[in-house]
This record gives C-alpha cells, structure tokens and sequence, in this order.
C-alpha cells in the first residue's frame, strides 16, 4: 500500500528524456542551464530549511511536458565529472507528487510536492515471495550475460521489494515511457510485477537476437571458410599446374562449368541442379570416372533450349495460309488436308480463348498418319511445322524396343544418353517443335521394357508437361510440343498407345496424282541439280514413256 503525506516545497531539476527512481545516483552536468539553477537554489535554501544536504526534486521532462511524480534528491557532492566539466552527484529518496508552483530563491522553477509514502506487506506473501525469486533470477542471468559479477551480488542482497523494483532503473534496455511507467507505480509490489514483466521481454527478445546473430554469424563463417578453402585450393592446382609444365586441369573446367551455368537462362530447379554437379565435379579428382559422367551430364544440360521457343508464324494463325502451304507442298490428298486444316484451327481458337495451357497442361490431339509407304506421311509432317512456323525434327521409332531409347539411361550406366525424345529437343533447338514419331506401329518390347509405356507418358497431355527422363533426371516440359505420329499397320499399334492417338488414313495416289507428283514436285529437284544436259534427257525419257503409254 502506499500513502501521500509530508508536504515539501523544492526547486525542480528538469530531466529530459531520462529517468532517476529512488535508490539511484547518478552524476549530472551542471553546464546545462537548468540543472545548474536547480542546484544553486537548493543550495541556497538548504542553510534557512536546516537540512544537512541540498535537496531538489528530479523530474522527467518529455517533449516539453513534465510528469506528474518526481523524486526527492539529495545533493550529496558538487566538483568535476570524469571529463573535467563541472557537475553533481545526486542521490534518489523517494517519490514525491507533484503539486502547484511556488515562489523560492534562484532562478530555478519551485513546486509544492507531498511525499509518497510507501508500505509492503510484512511478512511477504508466497507469491511475493516467489516474485522475488524470479525477478533476481532474471536480472542475474541478464547481469551474467554482460559480465557485471560484482552487481550480480549487489543485487541478491536486496531485500525490500520496493529497493528491488527500483534499482531496475539502471537498466539501459528500458525506455524512457517504460521508466516513467515504474516511477509512477507507487504499489512495491506492482512495481515490482511490471520490473519483472518488462526484463522477462528483454530477455525473449534478447534470446532471439542472439539467436538471428548467431545464425548469421555462422552462415559469415562459412563463406569465408569456403572462400578461404578455395583460394587455397586455387593455389594448390597452380603450382599442381607449374610443375605440371602448365598444362591445364580439372580445376580450370569446373571453374568454366560454373560461369557457364551461372551465365545460363535456366529454370530454376535445373539451376540448382546443375551447380549440384558442377559441386561434385570440384570435390572429385583427375582420376575419378565420376568427372567425366558429370562434364557429359553438364554439357547435356547447357545445350537443351529450355527457355527457347519459335514463335507461331502468320501462317500458323491463319488458316487460309496454312491450307495454302499445304496446297502448294502436296497435291491430292484433300481429306488429308482438310483435317490438318481443322487440327490447326481447333489449336487456334484454343490460344484465342485463353485454353491452350491449363493448370500447366496443353489440350489437343495427337495425330497418326496411317498408310503405306511413300505416300507422304514424313512430308505432311514437315508441313504441319511450316504451316506453323516451328522447327521439325523426325524420331525413328522402328526397331526400338528398350524403354530407355525413349526415358533415357541411368547415368550410373557405361555410354549412357538421354532419351531420344530429349535428343530431339536438343536437335530442334526449341522446346516447342514438331516431333514426329516415324514408324510408332514398329515398336516392339522385351525383357528391357516396353517404350509404347513410355510413349504414353510423352503423349498424355495431363503428364508430359513434367515429363522426367531417367538420364537428366530434372523436368521437361513437352506440353508445347506438337506431336505427330506416322504408322505403315494400324493393327501393329499398342492399343493403349492408339487411344492417345487420332487417325488420318492415308491411301495410295491415283494416276493422275501421280503425274501431277512427277510433274511438279520430282521432276525440278533433279533437273535442278543435273543441269541443262540432264533436263532435256529427263524430259524426253518423260515423253518417251508417255507415248508409249
């Protein structure tokens, strides 16, 4: 409990932006105006109101406004402070409530004030007790951790609650409100449950801070660990390289390996990846066969176009010019053309309405050539990429019957390579081509897998944009590939395989087509390239057959 008595009328030693509670002592400069002028007064008054040493009030001075509880001080020296200036050392009474002004002798502001007599239980309850107990916990954990030994024991051998509470004051880590807060907090044990609040949040906060720096401070020394370990290891491999008659190393590949990466316009997840390897590839020796799998692997990498795309031409926006390309290129074949025309139109108006990627899958059929050979099943495909302005690369499927001809081999493997779904990307030099799977009705399985299952996954639009070769072992996204397929037998087509597919059946010319082939598109090649002599000798074994005929 705390009580109000003892009128007192004392000259008012203004403190800005800092905070004195009793119990303290603190030296003050008396260069500044109105510390000087509330010291001369008290000392002026002290002899008239027969007290041993001056007394002033200190009050805390915010943006100009005073509080409204100060604290009694007593002047106990005047001289020098440490850096030769005049100054006083003022000691911390008691709390005092601030009243009306008044008149006194000086220059300094008087005040009329009433002592804040202060009581605490007696005998402490348990919970104060306990309360006790932490607070001095936490104060000398925080007192350990800034080496201060000697006010550790200082401050276990306080026993009033309110000597306790107040002797927090001297904590630098409190603000200036936080202070006020306490001196106004006439209840010792009030006070001394908000002193135990506020170090208790310090020192969170502190364990935090320690812990960020830490974490920081740790990831600092492995940087120059490892800039310190490389720039050794660059010292080794020079005078490895010196007595070596110059010749380069290993060192000087990985070192090119990681700017090559580091230069590339990667994905991300390839990034990290690649600097995996090129990692590996610096911690491996001369000898290791693992170098040279990792320097194949890296070069595979670096030359796939993964952010290189062919822009559709006009022509693969406009129809008409599409069907146009497709005229001029093959004659006959209308119902042929017509559903390639309707194919391109379908994707067209896909890409106008915003449909042609969703959730990061491409919608669109895949379609299969079926017909006999030498019908113009591999130039239609060539067509399809001219119409559309891509580049067109042809996978020969016949024969292939291992699955990793398709995902790849495992690098762990002798001669290892990416599958050649992969080649051809790399072949095209763009991830968005026209890639016909040449002969998909000859590919056959055994005891190395079955490919037509790896096809699925290549030709499924809801997989293959995270298609994952065994070789590369990152994702490629094929969802912008267009796929055409060619097939001699429909019946030799893996049923699975021929669901993903729609048919274009191509039949055999008639006679007049073929004419017309020979005529416009056979004949100028090899006349072409033969010279004059060789066209009239075509030209006339053309007539001749015709007369015959």
């Amino acid at each position: 409990m705390a009580s109000t008595s003892t009128p007192l009328t004392l000259p008012v030693l203004p403190l800005d932006d800092e905070v004195v509670l009793p119990g303290m002592v603190v030296p003050l400069d008396l260069s500044d105006t109105d510390v000087r002028a509330a010291v001369e007064a008290a000392q002026a008054a002290a002899p008239s109101s027969g007290a041993s040493k001056p007394t002033v009030l200190l009050v805390p001075r915010v943006d100009g406004a005073y509080a409204a509880t100060g604290v009694l001080g007593t002047v106990e020296q005047v001289g020098r402070l440490s850096d030769g200036d005049p100054g006083a050392l003022i000691r911390g009474r008691g709390r005092v409530k601030i009243g009306a002004g008044t008149t006194g002798p000086g220059r300094a502001l008087w005040v009329e004030g009433s002592r804040v007599e202060e009581s605490a239980p007696d005998p402490l309850p348990g919970s104060v007790t306990e309360l006790v107990k932490e607070y001095k916990a936490l104060a000398t954990d925080w007192l350990k951790k800034r080496g201060a030994w000697q006010v550790v024991d200082r401050v276990q051998q306080i026993d009033d609650i309110s000597q306790l509470a107040d002797n927090s004051g001297y904590s630098p880590f409190l603000t200036t409100a936080q202070k006020i807060e306490l001196l106004e907090t006439a209840d010792p044990v009030a006070r001394l449950k908000l002193a135990t609040e506020q170090l208790r949040e310090h020192l969170a906060e502190q364990d935090v801070a320690e812990s960020i720096a830490k974490d920081v401070q740790e990831g600092v020394d492995k940087q120059q660990r490892e800039f310190l370990l490389r720039r050794q290891l660059e010292a080794v491999r020079k005078e490895l390289r010196e007595l070596n008659g110059g010749a380069t190393d290993a060192a000087d590949e990985s070192d090119d390996y990681r700017t090559r990466v580091e230069a590339a316009d990667l994905p991300e997840k390839v990034r990290e990846a690649a600097l995996k390897e090129v990692e590996k590839l610096e911690r491996s020796s001369d000898q290791s066969p693992e170098g040279s799998w990792i320097r194949t692997w890296l070069d595979t990498v670096l030359e796939l176009p993964w952010n290189e795309r062919t822009d559709d031409s006009a022509a693969g926006h406009d129809i008409q010019g599409a069907k146009a390309i497709l005229d001029a290129e093959h004659s006959g074949l209308q119902d042929v053309k017509e559903r390639i025309t309707e194919y391109l139109a379908v994707r067209k108006r896909r890409a106008d309405r915003g449909l042609g990627v969703v959730g990061g899958r491409r919608g669109g059929a895949v379609l299969a050539l079926v017909g006999p050979p030498g019908v113009g099943k591999t130039s239609l495909g060539e067509s399809v990429a001219h119409a559309m302005g891509r580049k067109f690369v042809r996978v020969a499927l016949g024969g292939v019957r291992d699955e990793a001809e398709i995902r790849g081999h495992r690098r762990t493997y002798v001669g290892a390579l990416p599958g050649r779904i992969v080649r051809a990307i790399k072949e095209a030099g763009s991830m968005n081509p026209v890639v016909l799977l040449d002969e998909i009705d000859k590919v056959g399985s055994d005891f190395r897998g079955d490919p037509a299952a790896a096809l699925l996954e290549v030709l499924d639009p809801a997989q293959n944009h995270t298609f994952r070769d065994h070789y590369l072992e990152v994702e490629l996204d094929l969802s912008d590939v267009v796929f055409l397929a060619t097939a001699n037998v429909l019946e030799s087509i893996p049923e699975a395989l021929l669901d993903r597919m729609e048919l274009v059946r191509l039949d055999g010319y008639t006679e007049d087509e073929k004419v017309v082939i020979a005529r416009d598109h056979l004949l100028p090649a090899p006349a072409g390239a033969g010279g004059p002599r060789a066209r009239r000798s075509r030209s006339g074994g053309l007539g001749a057959a015709q007369a015959r005929g």
